[in-house]
């Protein structure tokens, strides 16, 4: 059976035969696991030390619930999946520009059969966010060009080292990939892997739940916990005291009692006591009650570990300043350009993309301007002359005019270098008087070359003699 290229046995090679990058269903023999770690598992490592002696666990479908953990993740991966993946060409001026190739461009468009461009980039964010890897099996086709992307499972992917240091990926089943086998091994050509902080590992990513899982935890048990408060009528319960002694068995039954009859959606019922029984509320003190302000801090402490600001999400107020692309320009620096940036170099390295093409996202999705700063910005830039007047129009999504493609420059502009000159020659500020020009002689007749006789010569002087007598005017 063959895979990837590669022929797939249960059995590794005999000894002494050639070597090859070795593909099998039966690792175990091969490869080792880098340090027992291939994922969570569900489970976020300690959450601080001493916590699995203390049988606190941090589970990672209990953090993912909390509202913060999941909108930051939400909003970090469909901040970026908005943005357009564009191919782009290295030209011969050193400017990136969009190109189209049909061998990658279609690729990027629709990276496999059941996710377009945005879900594909939503599932790679939210894998690592959440698992701090993210795996993406790479299909081939008969020209050996990457024709389809996807996206596995972090949890059924384990990473494996051979003895002399050759990295391979062990996959599981997985239908939506084309994985058929319970178990199969890859080369690490045939995968791409995106990982977050590698604090333990290098080939090992860590998510920030690893950081925010305990005050997502608190946060939980704190909103469980108003839950039953605000069930119970916002009231905290109390105590049922009798004057003498009473047994075990009666204590129970008269809590047995009340708690069925006077509380949850019975809070308000009038209780009837006998026997000297007398009922007293337990009181709520001030620290115990600022739940709001606990939460608060739980949500802060997460949004610190995703770089997201909190009035983002909902936690706090705006900034006082009310100027988007700078907020943007912030969120993007802080938050979004690293994850960009591995992304498009993942892309470049995955797709094997020769030289000079490459991947690259247009941030004038994220960090776009209010309609009267991008009037005024594409406004100077077509005085300055760094924009067209249809490259202006064209951020505005506007159609071109007939001798928009022309660069324009007031006259009062002058290059250095003109400029330069001026100051180099003697008189640069003109403030000599010209000099008088030097007289100059009338121009004289041509004469004619004596090339007629002496009566032509009679004869051409009597007719223009004539003539000057009948032009001169009359005094009669």
């Amino acid at each position: 059976m063959r895979l990837f290229g590669y022929e797939i046995s249960r059995q590794p090679p005999a000894a002494g035969s050639e070597r090859k990058a070795l593909i099998t269903t039966s690792a175990s023999q091969a490869y080792s696991p880098i340090d027992g770690r291939g994922g969570w598992w569900g489970i976020v490592r300690e959450a601080f030390a001493g916590a699995w002696q203390q049988n606190i666990e941090v589970k990672l479908d209990t953090a993912l619930t909390n509202s913060t953990v999941y909108r930051c993740i939400g909003l970090i991966a469909s901040d970026i999946a908005k943005m357009n993946l564009r191919l782009v060409a290295l030209n011969q001026d050193g400017i990136w520009t969009e190109v189209e190739q049909p061998a990658f461009s279609s690729t990027l468009r629709r990276p496999n059969r059941y996710q377009n461009r945005i879900q594909f980039i939503e599932n790679w964010l939210v894998s690592k966010l959440v698992h701090g890897n993210t795996y993406v099996l790479k299909m081939r086709d008969n020209r050996n060009v990457v024709a389809a992307l996807y996206i596995l499972d972090p949890t059924r992917v384990k990473v494996l080292v051979s003895p002399d240091g050759a990295v391979f990926y062990e996959l599981m089943r997985d239908n939506l990939a084309g994985l058929e086998n319970d178990s199969v091994t890859v080369p690490a050509s045939e995968i791409i892997h995106d990982r977050m902080n590698c604090l333990y590992h290098p080939l090992v990513g860590t998510s920030p739940i690893y950081a925010n899982g305990l005050a997502a935890m608190q946060a939980i048990r704190i909103q469980s916990n108003s839950a039953q408060f605000f069930g119970n009528g916002s009231n905290p319960g109390g105590i049922l005291t009798a004057p003498g002694h009473i047994s075990d068995d009666t204590a129970v039954r008269l809590k047995e009692h009340w708690d069925a009859n006077y509380t949850g959606a019975n809070v308000g019922k009038v209780a009837v006591l006998g026997d000297g029984l007398e009922y007293r509320a337990m009181s709520v003190n001030a620290v115990d009650a600022q739940l709001i302000d606990q939460l608060k801090w739980t949500g802060e402490t997460i949004c610190s570990t995703f770089g997201v600001p909190a009035y983002k999400v909902g936690i706090g107020p705006l900034p006082p300043y009310t100027n988007i692309e700078a907020l943007n320009q912030q969120y993007y620096s802080d938050c979004l350009q690293i994850l960009i940036e591995a992304l498009e170099l993942s892309l470049d390295e995955g797709m094997e993309l020769p030289s000079p093409y490459g991947t690259e996202f247009d941030l004038d999705g994220l960090i776009r301007m209010d309609t009267a700063t991008q009037v005024k910005t594409y406004g100077e830039a077509v005085k300055s002359g760094l924009f067209r007047p249809n490259e202006g129009r064209r951020k505005l999504n506007m159609g071109p005019v007939p001798g928009g493609d022309a660069v324009y420059l007031q006259q009062q502009n002058y290059s250095l270098e003109a400029l330069a000159k001026r100051d180099a020659s003697d008189d640069p500020f003109g403030t000599a008087k010209p000099a008088a020009p030097a007289p100059t002689e009338p121009d004289a007749e041509p004469v004619d070359e004596p090339d007629e006789t002496p009566e032509e010569e009679l004869e051409r002087f009597a007719a223009l003699l004539n003539t000057k007598l009948l032009e001169a005017p009359s005094h009669a």
